[in-house]
């Protein structure tokens, strides 16, 4: 296994691990920093709580003396160990902001101590602080493994399948998409080592070029997904059954009948590399897309957001759990980035008052409050939806509840 050497004095403080709360890299085999831009505005926040640190209201109410970072701990769950809102990540880097040197990493194995004096609280990597802010330092050298040094901001397999898998696009998209024609051997349920015959369009023909194999992935069933509060039609959602990777190109034969020559259509040659379900005859093919390393920057957002659910993923039912996917209807022509938090609202109930207020001379019709019961971040966003992540829950998410800024 390769090994990094790495001096002590150079090592990132575990300053920057908080602040990767917010910009650590996804992926669980994510290893070196990236230079992932900080806004003059949360430099400016940090920078004003630099010197006073935090009010220790806004600890969490278990916020630890100490913590060590252990391998398999993600930043946002560290950063809800400290913080009551843990997307507010400028606060968090402002605590130690005189000692990052690269606010993107975290590590296991750094140790995290909680100050708090005055009503105020700060983050150090070194217990009780430095007594003259001069801090020495001695050679010293460690050797650390580079695998999985670095810590995803979310549990990768939470949401990685989701990253290539599904896909909301117009209707157009799919309908003009190459799509499967027929098994080989007569086949009609295709699996993962078939071989399978596909076919484009004019403008989307499966030709074979220079360089890597094409691999495509195969959809069905575009699901329509409509907002719950307007009923515009946001897209549709294509069910993810498998990639095939583009073996022969679809071609034209010439053939004489009767004495004319008349142009067929030879479809190309595909084989099935992997399959969640079984294809068939009709299914669509799109490319795959290139391969992205994204860090998801955990905060609210600018502009103000009032949304909703439209549906969770994968089931045929209404409500959500933690750690779910779903969809919303905002998206990026709203201002919604991958990152963004926000807070979800059960939507209270309607109800008839039979008995009647003092001051009311009849029966009314009320609507309960709205009551906030969790938080989601979005990690894909398209142009009208968006897919989101349930963070945390103290009641049952479902379809339809109201989404706003945290």
């Amino acid at each position: 296994m390769t090994k990094l050497r790495i001096s002590e004095s150079l090592r990132p403080s575990l300053l920057a691990t908080l602040a990767t709360v917010a910009l650590g890299v996804t992926g669980a085999t994510a290893s070196f920093a990236q230079n992932y831009p900080i806004t003059p505005q949360q430099r400016a926040t940090a920078q004003a709580t630099a010197q006073t640190g935090i009010p220790i209201s806004e600890l969490a109410p278990n916020a630890p003396d100490e913590y060590t970072v252990k391998p398999g701990d993600t930043l946002w769950a560290i950063s809800r160990l400290f913080l009551r809102s843990p997307w507010r990540w400028p606060e968090l880097w402002g605590m130690n902001i005189s000692e990052i040197s690269n606010p993107h990493r975290i590590y296991p194995g750094q140790v995290l101590y909680l100050e708090k004096s005055g009503g105020r609280a700060r983050l150090s990597a070194r217990r009780g602080g430095a007594s003259d802010g001069t801090i020495k330092l001695s050679p010293r050298t460690r050797y650390e493994s580079m695998a999985g040094m670095a810590l995803p901001t979310l549990n990768p397999s939470l949401i990685e399948p989701f990253l290539s898998e599904p896909i909301i696009v117009d209707e157009n998209t799919l309908q003009t998409a190459p799509h499967i024609v027929a098994g080989n051997d007569s086949r009609v349920l295709l699996a993962r080592g078939d071989r399978a015959y596909a076919l484009g369009d004019a403008n989307s023909p499966l030709i074979e070029t220079a360089g890597p194999i094409k691999t495509f992935r195969i959809f069905r069933n575009a699901t329509p997904l409509q907002d719950p509060a307007t009923g515009e039609l946001l897209g549709f959602e294509a069910a993810y059954l498998g990639k095939a990777q583009l073996k022969r190109s679809q071609s034209i034969e010439s053939q004489l009948v009767d004495g004319k020559e008349i142009a067929n259509v030879v479809p190309a040659t595909i084989d099935i590399v992997s399959a969640r379900e079984e294809m068939r005859a009709g299914d669509r093919l799109l490319p795959e897309p290139q391969r992205q390393l994204l860090s998801y920057a955990p905060r609210a957002p600018e502009q103000v957001i009032n949304g909703r659910i439209v549906s969770v993923y994968g089931n045929a039912v209404q409500f959500a759990a933690q750690n779910q996917v779903v969809v919303i209807n905002k998206g990026t022509r709203d201002g919604i980035e991958a990152g963004h938090v926000l807070a979800i609202l059960k939507n209270g109930d309607t109800i008839v008052d039979r008995a009647g207020a003092p001051n009311n001379t009849g029966k009314g019709v009320l609507k309960l409050p709205n009551e906030r019961i969790g938080l989601l971040m979005v990690f894909r966003p398209f142009d009208k939806a968006s897919y989101a992540l349930v963070l945390e829950i103290n009641d049952t998410p479902r379809i339809g509840d109201l989404l706003v800024n945290p």
